[in-house]
């Protein structure tokens, strides 16, 4: 079955309330099920990167009941349905006091750490025009961040007209609180906000929050602290300086529901020091013949399911019972780190702060000793371990930083070590000595591009069969999911060094859409 909805209907399906079903519910679930099947594990700690397992089966039970609960309710209009503000009253408020926030302190529950850093870059944008009594679009104020910081500001800037002004960082992730703070220095009046991560994604490198804070608060610029991975984690992490709202200077942060406090997708918190400031993140109008508009975030509608779920989930873990989950990440975090520095031909890069690591060669090693971290992520793929290939990036006028392979670690973690480190040492000793992958045969293959003309849907999916991508699904099984087969990472990351940034990015897109196009 390829179209979700049944040709005819099923004279074996049920009528409900008069209604004659196209297809029995029981059905409908075996055939969501047999979609799931070919996707990677949630559970069980198989995949290091972009779902976050507490290991406690309870909580994914008490999500599904909260959100059940919240189901039919709209978060559009909290009054008419008064628990949807009482129950982001209560999330605010424990990220608040977790994260060092104060009476004046004021936040709102976002779909995620991609709005939460649009909402903040929004507040900081809205704010700066509004005090030079400017309107958008007769000015492009700069965004003053690291080269690490996430790439949800680069959409920030792009969608609201911000200029990225974006720091060199070295080749261990870290940023000089000097160079970034000149930056700031340098024409401090066309800054409307300066980012720093806690800690970055790439590298996990905790950027120097209070230094650049107290240089930006002295020049009159807020500072917002990207806190989306760490938020909750961090907070019970030893032995770190200042990061959070602690800091004087931070004005905003954003923490997510959906990663460290366990929450299902999706859930974040953006939280403000001042109402003003948080205010400016709201639009607003009765200027058309409807219902006033007033929404806190980008959504209207929006449901009050992962509302809940988040809720509910910090109701019954509490302050003490995140803290005994991010410990048992860090227990896996630290065995982890000490696993892969064992392991020649691989180094952890930098001093990484929180649950995530990336690893790199080890350039110190003999060529024919040295491992390939993306030959690495494969053949622990093939060994049933999910890690996640991160590309190599030049620097502007700075140094190159290399290619990683990154692990996010969660509690669940701890719990698979003892099969997840010889699969890891194994997956090394698979492709020790084995060079990147050669693709200068693929890049000559490849059609001439006008680089004046743009890049149509065809011609982008022309380029993506010729470097080998099945973007029509024709060895699809539309039972197990439709991916296509993209096979091993190592060759189509190096394939992506290779090429202008601006051309495979259009290739990814294509990819994706083609993703999500009825098959015929």
């Amino acid at each position: 079955m390829t179209d979700p909805t049944p040709a005819t209907t099923d004279p074996a399906a049920p009528r409900v309330a008069g209604l004659q079903l196209a297809e029995a519910p029981e059905a409908v679930l075996a055939a969501l099920a047999a979609r799931r099947r070919g996707d990677a594990p949630t559970h069980g700690g198989r995949v290091l990167s972009y779902v976050y397992d507490p290991g406690v089966p309870a909580l994914d039970d008490l999500a599904a009941d909260a959100v059940r609960a919240m189901q039919p309710v709209n978060g559009l209009d909290p009054t008419t349905f008064g628990s949807v503000a009482a129950l982001e009253r209560d999330v605010v408020a424990f990220a608040r006091d977790l994260l060092g926030g104060d009476e004046d302190t004021v936040g709102t529950v976002t779909s995620g750490g991609t709005e939460s850093c649009l909402l903040a870059v929004q507040s900081a944008r809205d704010t700066w025009l509004a005090a030079r009594g400017l309107a958008p679009g007769q000015a492009r104020p700069r965004l003053v961040a690291p080269v690490t910081v996430h790439a949800a500001f680069r959409k920030a800037a792009h969608l609201y007209g911000l200029r990225l002004d974006l720091v060199p960082v070295t080749p261990s992730g870290a940023v000089a609180a000097d160079v970034l703070a000149a930056r700031v220095d340098d024409g401090a009046d066309d800054v409307a906000l300066v980012v720093v991560s806690a800690p970055s994604y790439p590298h996990a490198a905790l950027d120097p929050v209070a230094e650049v804070a107290r240089r930006a608060a002295d020049a009159g610029v807020p500072v917002h602290v990207d806190a989306c991975i760490g938020g909750f984690a961090l907070p019970f992490w030893p032995d770190l300086p200042d990061w959070d709202l602690r800091v004087p200077g931070v004005t905003s942060l954003s923490a997510d529901l959906h990663k460290y406090a366990f929450a299902p997708k999706g859930a974040s918190v953006l939280l403000h020091r001042d109402r003003d400031r948080q205010r400016a993140q709201y639009f607003a109008t009765t200027r058309w013949p409807g219902y006033p508009v007033v929404n806190p975030t980008l959504l209207g509608s929006r449901s009050g399911g992962p509302l809940a779920a988040a809720w509910a989930i910090l109701r019954a873990l509490g302050r003490d019972g995140l803290g005994v989950l991010a410990g048992r990440a860090r227990e896996a975090t630290l065995a982890l780190r000490a696993a892969v520095g064992g392991i020649e031909g691989l180094r952890v890069v930098g001093d990484p702060a929180g649950p995530l690591l990336a690893v790199a060669a080890d350039d110190d090693a003999a060529p024919e000793r040295r491992v390939d971290p993306h030959r690495w992520a494969d053949a622990a793929a093939e060994r049933g371990w999910v890690l996640q290939a991160q590309p190599g990036l030049d620097q502007d006028g700075s140094v190159r930083l290399p290619h990683t392979t990154h692990l996010t670690v969660t509690p669940v973690t701890a719990d698979v070590l003892d099969d997840l480190v010889p699969a890891l040492v194994a997956a090394a000793d698979d492709v020790r000595g084995v060079p990147r992958p050669d693709v200068s045969a693929v890049l000559g293959a490849l059609p001439l591009l006008d680089a004046d003309a743009p890049l149509d849907s065809a011609a982008a999916a022309s380029l993506l069969g010729a470097v080998g991508l099945d973007v029509a699904g024709t060895g699809d099984d539309p039972e197990d999911g439709g991916a296509p087969g993209v096979g091993p990472m190592a060759p189509l990351l190096a394939l992506t060094e290779e090429l202008p940034a601006p051309l495979v990015e259009r290739l990814l897109v294509e990819l994706l859409a083609r993703l999500v196009e009825p098959r015929s």
